[in-house]
């Protein structure tokens, strides 16, 4: 596993079951992963524009969405101005089932894929990732607003 998937498998192996089963819509907890976090960056999007950005076949963002609206993670709207299309956001209010994912941590996802246990590493593998957090989350002030506040690199 290479080090830049190592942050979606460890968050995909964290996600809690699903009420019904994993099975119950198709595709993989990345593919809602993926969807989700489009529809965090572009509010009242259309499946196919977000199809379009993500490179996903239209009825996996479909499924993937039905998977979310059933969640209470996204709603849904017509489109005012083409009422034949639906348009996507995040759902206003924290359901239950986003409450649980946020709160299910991934340390054991990732003493697992590290195959060790050792707190040490844990601490810190948790400080690079916060250091990745800290500046790959987008942000629209700019990419020098992400880099305040963290420390030069050494030489």
């Amino acid at each position: 596993m290479t080090a830049g998937k190592f942050p979606q498998f460890a968050a995909e192996e964290a996600l809690p079951e699903p009420p019904g089963g994993a099975r119950r819509h198709a595709g993989s907890a990345r593919l809602v992963l993926i969807v989700a976090s489009d529809i965090a960056a572009h509010p009242d999007t259309a499946v196919g524009e977000i199809a379009t950005r993500t490179g996903l076949p239209q009825s996996q963002v479909s499924s993937a969405i039905a998977r979310l609206k059933e969640a209470g993670s996204v709603q849904t709207a017509p489109d005012p101005v083409d009422r034949r299309r639906v348009l996507v956001r995040q759902a206003a209010e924290v359901s239950e089932r986003v409450a649980q994912i946020r709160a299910t941590g991934i340390e054991e996802a990732v003493t697992s894929a590290l195959g060790s246990d050792g707190p040490q590493r844990l601490r810190e593998f948790s400080a690079a990732l916060d250091v990745l957090a800290r500046n790959l989350v987008p942000s629209s002030a700019g990419p020098e607003s992400r880099r305040a506040g963290t420390a030069a690199p050494s030489k």
